[in-house]
């Protein structure tokens, strides 16, 4: 009987060799409605190499194994691959291999590759580039020549499960938001070294005809497509859009956001209202990376901001969003302490704010609804002032 699980060719040389998780909705607080895909490769040289460690082949055949990325997810199987396949020699860069180590304990030698370096399999090669802190320091690409095929690990990839292992099979409105929102969440307090890597390879002169990611599907045509998304997506160059966040706890806070709306409607901008009962954190940072503005709204309790407007600040202060105008807005019954440290956050993110935050005791009356419709035309006011400086 044939065994179940099929290498997939990717070229005539190098294979899939990789693992789909259909299952999967929380990768470290990110939300996956689709799964995601654990990719490995097989580089069938004179010296056989798998790139990372996910693997179907007979272990028994391979030489040398090549670690891009030290992360769990990529890097969870390799103490195990190691201790069965017994490869002659196991790569990484000088942090990854110092990073495996930390993780596994390893007493065997992992090889620290240099930025540049060629490494011959015989009758093909791989050329390591460092892509540090893209998006931890240890991680590099892994560059096949003769196939013109770059390995990217986590770049240009994308949190989906699906049957189909090339995006040219996939619709593209699908690859485009789970781009986006991969890059959202993963990417973007690097951004700056985003713009410097593309630079960095388009100087090279490397040319690619295959991008090989770890999550998501291969990049095997318009590969302008998934690198024009990333400069673009690295630029965050804002836009009329603006993100109306919030919780509430008696709709109080949720009247004062639709009033909001209203007004950044009216102001020429264009509201999206996210409450946090019905939409996750990870959704509302794919939301804000193309936005020019975020209004963040959240009712008072026990002397502090509401826990889910409290975690979703957190998660995009880590994040590091730029090119931002933002507003703090809620309503409360005693002390009201939450609109000032919702404003203290999105200073401390550098979101350019248009006042201190409106404050609504209790349930908001028609003049209430009045200053709040007034605060969305100043906002939009403000967003439109800044895209026409962008």
């Amino acid at each position: 009987m044939d065994k179940p699980f099929k290498a997939i060719k990717v070229t005539d040389n190098v294979y899939w060799v990789g693992a789909i998780d259909w299952g999967i909705r929380d990768f470290h607080g990110y939300l996956t409605e689709r799964g995601t895909t654990y990719n490995a490769f097989l580089v069938m040289a004179d010296k056989i190499t798998l790139i990372d460690t996910v693997t179907v082949v007979d272990p028994k055949a391979i030489d040398y194994v090549v670690s891009n990325h030290a992360e769990m997810d990529h890097s969870g199987s390799l103490a195990d691959v190691i201790e069965v396949v017994q490869p002659e020699k196991v790569f990484a860069s000088s942090m990854g291999s110092k990073a495996l180590k930390e993780h596994f304990h390893l007493d065997r030698e992992i090889v620290a590759v240099k930025n540049g370096e060629n490494l011959s399999l015989g009758n093909l090669s791989l050329t390591f580039l460092e892509t540090r802190m893209l998006h931890w320091p240890d991680n590099m690409f892994s560059y096949l020549p003769e196939e013109k095929l770059l390995f990217s690990q986590d770049a240009f990839g994308m949190h989906l499960a699906t049957s189909e292992r090339f995006a040219d099979e996939i619709d593209e409105s699908i690859l485009e938001y789970e781009g986006e929102k991969y890059y959202a969440n993963i990417l973007l307090p690097f951004s700056a070294l985003v713009t410097k890597l593309l630079d960095k390879v388009g100087e090279l002169g490397i040319q690619i005809d295959i991008i090989a990611c770890d999550h998501g599907p291969i990049w095997r045509k318009d590969l302008d497509k998934i690198i024009g998304w990333y400069s673009k997506w690295a630029q965050q160059k804002p836009t009329k859009k603006a993100v109306v966040v919030f919780d509430t706890m008696w709709f109080s806070t949720a009247k004062m956001a639709e009033a909001i709306a209203e007004g950044l409607l009216a102001g020429g901008a264009q509201p999206k209202l996210m409450p946090l009962k019905s939409n996750h954190r990870s959704n509302v940072a794919t939301e804000i990376l193309e936005a020019g503005a975020v209004v963040v709204g959240s009712p008072t309790l026990n002397n502090n901001m509401y826990p889910t407007v409290a975690d979703l600040l957190v998660y995009l202060k880590g994040l590091k969003p730029k090119n931002l105008v933002g507003a703090a807005f809620g309503s409360y019954g005693w002390s009201g302490e939450a609109v000032g440290q919702v404003r203290g956050m999105l200073e401390e993110m550098k979101i350019d704010l248009v006042d201190e935050g409106l404050r609504i005791k209790f349930v908001p009356d028609g003049d209430s609804l009045s200053k709040c419709f007034d605060l969305g035309l100043r906002v939009a006011e403000k967003v439109k002032a800044l895209c026409e400086s962008s």
